[in-house]
């Protein structure tokens, strides 16, 4: 049984500020600026506050346990995932909400996020797919675009966001710095041929000029980048719902298949815990006891 909101403890762990909100809006802009730091998390965060306080129709101080039930109850029929984000958003929101003093009791804090299947293995190209992906583009700028995304192992937006100075060459190879998910800097070394494919891109380009180009002169858009993507998979018979990220799930996997230490790979994709990591190789484990038995 939950307990009463009357009865409900404050966590200890969640140390209560003097209030630096005054209204329901001036939260949620707080809590935006402090959990979200990528343009596409912001929007989805953004979205997920405006859906629950459209649902709830009243001022968050008023809001009860029993209408976050009922807006996690009116969200049932969403992807365990999406229902599992926008509950963990109204979750952060409330806990933020106490934290800062503006609100006396953190009333989403029983609700449970659902549990959510991990299909990771489902997402993970063979090399071959990824070779039969690449090998059916041939404009430069979408080949160099699409090599990169898988040999870097890059989110979708980094490469969309790469401008000139952003490539550097080296003596046996050249480098590329990406800023990544988290306002973090990484430098990921490519091959000399990858370098090469991508730097025979820019002309006469200034440093500023982003690499990958648009027809109006500007950077392909993240959704640009995507269409790109769909149409290689299509081309190569692969399935429809494939994005970019897959070729970066391609990358961590392939790469741990073929040895590359499993630091290496963290620092490579930017992953900001060791655990994320290492998720691919339970995804593509080497052995299994089923294959010892007589089936």
């Amino acid at each position: 049984m939950l307990p009463s909101l009357s009865t409900m403890p404050i966590d200890p762990g969640v140390a209560i500020l003097a209030p630096q909100a005054t209204s329901d809006d001036g939260l949620v802009a707080l809590w935006l600026g402090t959990y979200t730091r990528s343009p596409h998390t912001h929007a989805a965060y953004q979205s997920d506050a405006a859906a629950f306080r459209a649902f709830v129709g009243k001022p968050l101080r008023t809001v009860r346990l029993g209408d976050v039930q009922a807006f996690a109850a009116s969200i049932q029929h969403q992807a365990p995932a999406s229902i599992a984000r926008r509950l963990s958003a109204v979750k952060s929101l409330f806990k933020l909400g106490l934290r800062l003093g503006y609100l006396t009791f953190d009333v989403a804090a029983p609700v449970q996020l659902p549990a959510i299947e991990d299909t990771l293995a489902e997402r993970i190209l063979t090399e071959w797919d990824v070779q039969q992906l690449l090998g059916r583009e041939s404009r430069p700028r979408n080949t160099a675009l699409l090599r990169l995304l898988y040999g870097a192992g890059l989110r979708i937006s980094e490469a969309a966001a790469l401008q000139w100075r952003h490539l550097t060459p080296r003596d046996d190879a050249g480098q590329v710095s990406i800023f990544g998910k988290g306002g973090k800097t990484r430098i990921v070394l490519l091959p000399r041929a990858l370098y090469e494919r991508v730097h025979a891109l820019r002309g006469n380009a200034p440093d500023d000029g982003p690499v990958f180009r648009s027809r109006h002169g500007g950077p392909l858009s993240r959704v640009q980048v995507h269409r790109i993507v769909k149409s290689a998979a299509k081309r190569a018979g692969l399935k429809p719902n494939i994005s970019a990220h897959y070729l970066r799930h391609a990358h961590c996997s392939h790469a741990l298949d073929r040895g590359a230490p499993v630091h290496v790979v963290q620092q490579t994709l930017g992953h900001a815990s060791l655990t994320t990591t290492t998720r691919y190789s339970h995804a593509r484990p080497g052995d299994s006891s089923a294959r010892y038995l007589a089936t």
